[in-house]
């Protein structure tokens, strides 16, 4: 979350990236973060003065008893039973003003990096480069749906017996692509890129949600469980992102421990109540989907450079699969709740004609660490009165598996009906790189 100090000494600052955002509405909060802030300062003042007056009055009574006046004695631990009451008082209060303060801090998004294009949607985001050529074909191309079922790949009735609309069922080379598709980007992360590789739960509590900005704003985006896991609210996970950043949660880390990165494997979740009627055919946008997510931990100093890095780590990726792919700079009405700046990495889709999201690369700043106690200890050496500070987080998807699946039959797809796969997949494939129709 934003630093409360920040929001009661620069309100002013806080309203212009909310209104960059297009999102002038949440300026009264602000008001009212102001204001707690205030009044919590206030409370404070009273509390030291009051805790001031009892230090200074305990020794006064104890003078007094020395010599024998026993009734001024009692008139002033009166006065000091008054002030113990009054402390008690405001320090219930101060309880109550952080906890509302902290529950609004929880309702406003990140502040804007300096180079976010401002704008209202995703029509102005910059498109900063484009990677290779769409294909062109001789024939009308097909959409992954048609190319699916054609290969027989691709079941979308079983699923929807089994679980409803926005799943899908993977047979037979369709399914060993999304495992292909999973082992090389991890292998990639790992061997080539020094990630660490970790497995996480797919379930996870309230707060760990709240620690990565989904809750509370995306609360209806998510799929909760009934009933409490181990007494809080549990939901399925909707990115890697969530339990991996908060492997570190109320931890100091040392400076010279980071960066931390993390290469990490899920299904994702994703309840999506306000995207209904967009992409539900097909794969594109589903209620369940795998995802390889890359994460960084890092210093303020060096979160600039890490964005750069864990982009180019991405388009590494689309490259070596010879995916044709564009990378947008996101503007300040389409950038993500949580983050300072985002690069989108599009891919090619022939059946579309259009460029689709398959990756967000994102920079956090201290957002997400405030907001789940995530600090570093600088280097002391370097600054041996420098006291811990929050951490800078980064993620971005390395890559989405389905839509990488998707983009391959798309792109990949030949006159005879057959689908040519990169020669990278080769090993992951046991060198089977056409796919072809069941009669062929």
């Amino acid at each position: 979350m934003i630093d409360p100090r920040l929001v009661a000494d620069d309100p002013d600052r806080v309203k212009d990236h909310l209104s960059r955002r297009q999102q002038p509405d949440l300026h009264p909060i602000v008001d009212e973060i102001v204001d707690l802030s205030t009044r919590r300062a206030a409370l404070l003042t009273e509390q030291s003065e009051l805790r001031n007056q009892r230090n200074v009055l305990s020794k006064q009574i104890g003078e007094l008893y020395k010599q024998g006046l026993r009734d001024e004695a009692e008139g002033l631990k009166a006065t000091v039973q008054q002030g113990n009451e009054r402390i008690s008082s405001i320090e219930a209060e101060l309880a109550q003003v952080v906890s509302t303060r902290d529950d609004l801090l929880l309702q406003l998004p990140n502040l804007l990096d300096d180079d976010v294009p401002t704008g209202a949607s995703e029509a102005d985001n910059q498109i900063l480069r484009v990677w290779g050529e769409p294909p062109r074909f001789d024939f009308a191309p097909q959409s992954h749906v048609e190319i699916g079922a054609r290969l027989g790949i691709l079941d979308f009735e079983a699923s929807a017996k089994l679980t409803g609309a926005r799943f899908a069922v993977l047979r037979a080379q369709a399914a060993r692509l999304e495992r292909a598709l999973i082992n090389f980007f991890l292998d990639v992360a790992t061997q080539e890129h020094g990630y660490t590789e970790v497995m996480t739960p797919y379930i996870v509590h309230r707060r760990i949600l709240e620690g990565t900005g989904q809750l509370p704003k995306f609360e209806g985006d998510l799929f909760k469980l009934h009933g409490e896991l181990n007494g809080s609210d549990a939901f399925l996970i909707p990115t890697a992102e969530v339990p991996v950043t908060n492997l570190h949660r109320d931890e100091i880390l040392e400076e010279e421990a980071l960066p931390l990165q993390y290469a990490a494997f899920t299904p994702c979740f994703r309840a999506e109540a306000g995207s209904a009627g967009r992409d539900v055919r097909g794969m594109i946008r589903q209620h369940q989907f795998h995802k390889v997510e890359l994460v960084w931990i890092t210093t303020p100093e060096h979160s600039a450079q890490a964005h750069q890095t864990l982009l180019g780590h991405a388009e590494t990726l689309l490259q070596r699969l010879a995916l044709p792919y564009r990378v947008s700079l996101l503007c300040s009405g389409d950038i993500s709740f949580a983050a300072q700046r985002c690069y989108d990495l599009e891919v090619w889709l022939p059946s579309q004609n259009a460029y689709r999201e398959i990756s967000s690369v994102s920079c956090f700043g201290e957002f997400q660490a405030q907001r789940m106690a995530l600090r570093y200890r600088p280097d002391q050496e370097a600054n041996r009165k420098a006291k811990p500070r929050p951490a800078h987080t980064l993620n971005g998807s390395g890559l989405a598996v389905g839509r990488t699946l998707v983009a391959l039959l798309e792109n990949g797809q030949r006159a005879d009906g057959s689908v040519e796969l990169p020669e990278v997949l080769g090993p992951y494939m046991g060198g089977e790189l056409v796919l072809r129709p069941p009669s062929a």
